[in-house]
This record gives structure tokens, C-alpha cells and sequence, in this order.
């Protein structure tokens, strides 16, 4: 794997595939995807909007990690390399045509590209340093983030167009940063960074600043993922017990500790030990904890926002929208999905009353 990738990197990274584990849950469908040929593995890691392009990792028959893109159509394709043995994709953009993530060059060292099919794997350079890896990609693949090594061999998150190239996003006084998520515009990024006393704090950074988002009590913080429009941001935070837990921070609200939140849906003993992603409606949190129940370490989908109704999400609050609370109407648990509308494990008389109050809502 690339040096510059985070510690806990590869753990969080598998909750970016939000959306395809949704419809998992709510479908019951699963596609198993294959591997290149002769190969033994593969893993994905992240998806397009509407699930039908899937990126990620896998093995080819020469033994060497490959960077994939998979298409219904087309199967798993290799994206190739930058010169070197090994790539890997670590993101997409929502339509699925552009892809992100990390290659060795000719030398061996680490890259960050983005990959198109008519452009190929674009090396996008480095901070001065010897290394550099994407891990994220706006809605529209025109921006991209990650981390890259400057001149001083610091990891550094970068911010990279077309027009600007890789821009250093800078540090909270500290010697380096780390970019784990961007929002669909691509204005802002969050991560983790270090401050002057040395400690990882969570960052969103936009204009040009970086912001220190806090901890819940304790020394330090990391952020994971970021909403569509960038005003919540979600990751992990130690409290001033020295625990780790899963957090969400807004603009208006600062951070919480989702354990508090959401302490009625903990069963005695569970914990949220860190949110990795938040959808586009900021509807659904994942992450990882540990199930007290099960006695063991599980991931999680928190549904953690009302919606207004729109249960079928065609855009209008109407007799398809009420049929379906209607047919639902007594079942609890926490599989329920949209029906369930303000996200209490029940479908009862309060999910009714949204879809009526906001009826005919977008038609």
C-alpha cells in the first residue's frame, strides 16, 4: 500500500461504499463482482451514484495490485498502471467516468491519479515530495483530494483541478495533514491534521482556511466523510475519558458525540466508535462499533434524519409516498428504510402525518 495512507485508512474507507450497502439493506440484491483474469482477489471501495460503476482493488495474474473499474456491461476492467506494478482506485465520481486513487510510477514511487476513458490514468504529481495517493473526487471529477508528500517528505492534504494542479491545503500548525473526504462541489475538504502541540485534530477546510473541528472532551479527532453540501462533517473523536467515538459536526452545531444523540438505539454495552460516511440527504450515517448484543465488532447504518415524506424519492409526496407508510404501517426494527420517515424504528402515525402534511410537495 501506499506509505502516505493513513493508519486507520483502509478500515474507514470501506464505508464509502454507502450507497451500494443501502440498497444491500433495503433490496436484498447482491452483485458479487469477480476478479481480473487469473487473479484471486478482489475488493472494492467506493461507487457511482446509482451503483452501476464499482472501483476498487484487485489482483491480476501476475501476482500485482490493480486498480479496477466495473460496469453491469463491461466487467471488471484493469485501469493499468502508471509505469509501476501496483495501482489501486479509491474513488468515483457520481456518474461513474471519472476514477481516483494511487499508482506506482516507473520508480516505484507513489502517485495520485485520475483516471477517464478517454484521457487514461493521469498522473497528478506530487507536493515536492517523493509521494502522493487520491482518495477522493467531487460529484463532477473536476476536483479531487488526497495526500502528498511536500519537499520536507510531510504528508500534506492537496486539492487538485485541472487549472490549479495540486494546491497545499496546509496544516493546524503542525508538521501534516491528511484529506479523507470532500463535498459534491468539491469547495470543501475534510480530514485530519496535526496542531502545534502535536495532536491529529478533524479539519474542514473551505477558502482557502482550515478549520479545527474540535474533539468531544479529549486531545484528538480524525474527519472521515462530508455531506453533499458540506455543512456536516462525521468521523471519530476521543472524549475526556481517552475513548474513541463516532461524531457528527455542523456548521450551526459544532461536534456531538452520536452515542449521546442516539443513546436510545445503543443496546447496554454498544458503541459508535466511528462514522465514515454520511449520504447526500445526511438521512444515513455509517460507520463502525461494537454490538454489546452480538459480542462483537460490527459496522453500522444509523438512520439519523427525518425525511419529508418523498419515501420513493421521485421527487413528489404523493399516493405512492402514503401506500407505501400505509402497508408498512406497525412494523419497528431498524431495517424499516424510508417508510420509516423520522427515522424512530417504528412505522406509526407520526411517519403518516409527514407524508400528509407535505403531500403533493414536488408534483
Amino acid at each position: 500500500m501506499m506509505q502516505v495512507v493513513h493508519s486507520r485508512f483502509n478500515a474507514l474507507l470501506s464505508a464509502s461504499v454507502l450507497s451500494l450497502v443501502a440498497t444491500v439493506a433495503w433490496s436484498q440484491s447482491l452483485t458479487w463482482l469477480g476478479v481480473l483474469p487469473d487473479g484471486d482477489w478482489s475488493w472494492a471501495w467506493s461507487v457511482s451514484d446509482d451503483g452501476a460503476v464499482v472501483v476498487g482493488v484487485a489482483e491480476n495474474a501476475a501476482g500485482q495490485w490493480r486498480a479496477f473499474r466495473w460496469t453491469v456491461d463491461g466487467g471488471m476492467r484493469d485501469l493499468g498502471t502508471l509505469g509501476g506494478d501496483n495501482s489501486e482506485a479509491v474513488g468515483v465520481s457520481a456518474d461513474g467516468a471519472v476514477v481516483v486513487g494511487w499508482s506506482h510510477n516507473a520508480a516505484g514511487r507513489g502517485r495520485a491519479f485520475r483516471w477517464t476513458a478517454s484521457g487514461g490514468m493521469q498522473n497528478l504529481g506530487t507536493l515536492g515530495g517523493d509521494n502522493s495517493g487520491a482518495v477522493g473526487v467531487s460529484d463532477d471529477g473536476a476536483v479531487v483530494v488526497g495526500s502528498a508528500h511536500n519537499a520536507a517528505g510531510q504528508p500534506r492534504a492537496f486539492r487538485w483541478t485541472e487549472s490549479g494542479g495540486m494546491q497545499d491545503l496546509g496544516t493546524l500548525g503542525g508538521d501534516w495533514s491528511w484529506a479523507l473526504g470532500v463535498s459534491a462541489d468539491g469547495t470543501v475538504v475534510v480530514g485530519s491534521a496535526h496542531n502545534a502541540a502535536g495532536q491529529e485534530r478533524a479539519f474542514r477546510w473551505e477558502n482557502g482556511v482550515m478549520q479545527d473541528l474540535g474533539t468531544l472532551g479529549g486531545l484528538e479527532s480524525a474527519a472521515v466523510g462530508v455531506s453533499d453540501d458540506g455543512t456536516v462533517v462525521v468521523g471519530e473523536a476521543d472524549n475526556a475519558a481517552g475513548q474513541w467515538r463516532a461524531f457528527r459536526w455542523t456548521v450551526g452545531g459544532g461536534m456531538e458525540d452520536l452515542n449521546t444523540t442516539y443513546a436510545s438505539l445503543l443496546t447496554n454495552g454498544s458503541v459508535l466508535l466511528v462514522a465514515s460516511d454520511i449520504s447526500p440527504d445526511r438521512r444515513y450515517i455509517v460507520g463502525a462499533g461494537y454490538n454489546a448484543a452480538m459480542e462483537r465488532f460490527e459496522a453500522f447504518l444509523l438512520c439519523a434524519a427525518a425525511h419529508n415524506g418523498d419515501v420513493d424519492r421521485n421527487g413528489c409526496v404523493d399516493d405512492a409516498d402514503l401506500l407505501a407508510v400505509l402497508f408498512a404501517f406497525g412494523n419497528s426494527g431498524s431495517n424499516l428504510g424510508r417508510v420509516d420517515v423520522n427515522c424512530d424504528g417504528v412505522v406509526d402515525d407520526a411517519d403518516l402525518l409527514i407524508v400528509l402534511f407535505n403531500f403533493g410537495s414536488g408534483c
